[in-house]
């Protein structure tokens, strides 16, 4: 032994030893010098607020759904995989095999599940003894009511941000964005928005059926309070149902109110004899000839007409919108500078944004007399609704000013911005404009209004008991192929202003590309008469054929059994928030309240299989 461990190798060996001692002991104080590294710690949550109707009924409704996926390398036996998850991933075992069998690491195999299909994949996965399948959380989005006001509330995509409507353009209110310093995260705000969830859903019925009736491309329907400017319906079909946004077509997807820009025709006089009136161009006696167009020669000698419907013989201002008579509003056009009826115009709110809480707003058209394309036919022909175009928004906006006695108010279509806790963030307000018509103007406006309603071109819409305000207009489209207007399409719109006495909601109907009649008299009036009978019905205006029953005076309260939760869903529906109470206190099962009253609709249907840990959706008005 003396032999083998030599007294050279020996010193060698304890020096290189005691080198690599040395050196660990100098690493590990170094290290201990370090401040110490803060632990990984996983992003804070933040909820997304909802957004509901005034009343706080749910339109948007914040939930979890799960991203599943696999790393392939992970899956022992691809046949038995794709036998045993095909029919729960809605694939075909064809379709699953040539997946799993491709030589990506991980796959996706369901974008997008909501809790009850994750658990029925998780189980089946557990019976045939499928492991490593990964369950990733996502941030989503229930809509309950499909597509009711659909372009208003937008969508919410998969990554959690708004991709339109309110779901966008209130993002960082309705999920605050995450702020590490913070010692408690602020969370999502509820957005109230001014619409009445009832209502919208009993005018958009109406809207279906005149879409059907009429085999129109496209319809919109505006009601707003003109008092406040808050919107109490916004109607734009086709509509996409919410919860199958991604594959809705691209049509049911635009929000036409706020960003379709077109020529409104005769609506537009009503305006034009306003302007015509406040700046004492006209008076309500003064007459005017129409003798079939109007026509006015130029130092040129050259000559500008635009034809009438009709022969109107004598009229007055009132009787030249009762008519809708393009000759006299020609007429009237040059009681005033080319200048001065833009300005006039644009002071209306025409030209620019409404400023509404909506993305994407077109600020339309309206043309300058020191443009190029400037002509004598043009203030003649804007005069009756062409060479200008509006929105659906700018045109309710201009006419609150004659609702409101010549001062416009500002479109909404917030309520009000609540926290998590209920309080009151914001609430909004009306946002009264400088005045931009005399009370009188705005007064005869209407009168000649009510005149158009009774005995005018839109008699059509007249409900008898409540005096109704009304301008119908049908305008050529343009023809976006080979220049110029179409020859078949039409817009035929209308608007209403009501009760003519005491002016309170402004309803504008748009119907594009009606098949067959177009005349907005005929197709549009009547709908206005039946919308705006639901809308006074719906807010509880006084109205002469109101009808009154009897009653005993005996009310008899059925009396209901306790509700359990078994192996299936119950029934919720119809029974009140006291009855639900007992039910938070259950543990298998995650119980959702939303609103208050009684049930209306739930989230898993009757009759669904209860699972462990099931999220349950309940809403209630």
């Amino acid at each position: 032994m003396n032999k083998f461990y030599k007294k050279g190798w020996l010193i060698f060996f304890f020096t290189c030893f005691g080198g690599c001692i040395v050196a660990i002991m100098i690493s590990y104080f170094q290290l201990s010098l370090l401040p110490v590294a803060n632990k990984t710690v996983n992003p804070p949550e933040i909820e997304r607020g909802s957004i509901v109707d005034r009343s706080g009924f749910p339109l948007a409704v914040q939930t979890t759904f799960y991203r599943i996926g696999i790393n392939t390398k992970d899956i022992k036996d691809k046949e038995l995989f794709s036998t045993a998850l095909a029919p729960v991933l809605d694939m075909s075992y064809e379709e699953l095999f040539e997946k799993i069998d491709k030589k990506r690491e991980y796959i996706i195999l369901k974008k997008k599940s909501t809790a009850d299909e994750a658990d029925l994949i998780r189980s089946v996965a557990d019976d045939y003894k499928i492991a490593n399948i990964n369950f990733e959380k996502i941030p989503g989005r229930i809509y309950p009511n499909y597509a009711l006001a659909s372009q208003l509330i937008g969508y919410m995509g998969d990554e959690g941000k708004g991709l339109a409507g309110i779901e966008f353009s209130q993002q960082s209110v309705l999920l605050p964005e995450i702020n590490l310093d913070a010692e408690k995260q602020e969370q999502g705000k509820n957005v109230y928005l001014t619409i009445d969830a009832n209502l919208q859903y009993k005018l958009e019925q109406i809207a279906y059926k005149s879409m059907e009736t009429t085999q129109a491309e496209s319809m919109m329907i505006l009601a707003a309070d003109c008092k406040t400017g808050e919107i109490l319906s916004y109607i734009s079909l086709p509509a996409a149902d919410l919860n199958e946004y991604g594959t809705a077509p691209a049509e049911s997807k635009i929000n036409r109110p706020a960003i379709n820009a077109y020529e409104p025709g005769s609506v537009f006089k009503i305006f034009t004899v306003a302007l015509a009136y406040d700046s004492k161009g006209i008076s309500p006696t003064d007459s005017f000839l129409c003798d079939g167009a109007y026509e006015k020669r130029l130092a040129s000698g050259e000559v500008v007409r635009i034809k009438c419907l009709d022969h109107h013989g004598y009229c007055t201002p009132r009787e030249a919108l009762k008519y809708s008579c393009n000759d006299v509003l020609g007429q009237i056009s040059d009681r005033m500078k080319d200048q001065d009826f833009i300005d006039r115009i644009r002071l209306l709110g025409f030209g620019e944004k409404t400023g509404i809480e909506l993305s994407g707003e077109t600020t339309g058209f309206v043309k300058n007399p020191d443009n190029r394309s400037w002509s004598a036919r043009s203030k003649p022909t804007i005069a009756i609704g062409q060479e200008i175009s509006v929105s659906a928004l700018q045109m309710v906006q201009a006419a609150t000013a004659i609702a409101n006695r010549g001062i416009p108010v500002k479109l909404s279509v917030i309520n009000k911005i609540t926290d998590r806790d209920g309080v009151v963030v914001y609430e909004h307000t009306p946002e009264y404009k400088e005045r931009v018509l005399k009370p009188e103007t705005a007064d005869f406006i209407l009168s000649c209004m009510e005149t158009t309603a009774t005995t005018g071109t839109g008699s059509r819409a007249n409900i008898g008991d409540v005096k109704l305000g009304v301008k119908t207009g049908t305008a050529q489209m343009a023809d976006k192929i080979n220049g110029g207007y179409s020859d078949t399409d039409f817009l035929s719109n209308c608007i209403s202003i009501f009760p003519i006495d005491d002016p309170q909601i402004i309803l504008y109907i748009v119907v594009e590309k009606a098949k067959g009649e177009t005349y907005a008299g005929r197709i549009v009036a009547p709908v206005i008469g039946e919308t705006a009978s639901v809308i006074i019905d719906h807010m509880g205006m006084s109205r002469g054929s109101a009808s009154s029953v009897a009653h005993n005076g005996k009310i008899t309260i059925p009396t209901k059994t306790q509700i359990t939760i078994g192996s299936e869903l119950p029934d919720f529906t119809g029974r009140s928030k006291r009855e639900l109470l007992p039910l938070l206190d259950q543990q298998n099962v995650k119980l959702n309240i939303n609103g208050s009253g009684w049930v209306t609709s739930q989230t898993p249907e009757p009759g669904t299989p209860v699972t462990e840990n099931m999220t349950i959706e309940l809403y209630l008005e």
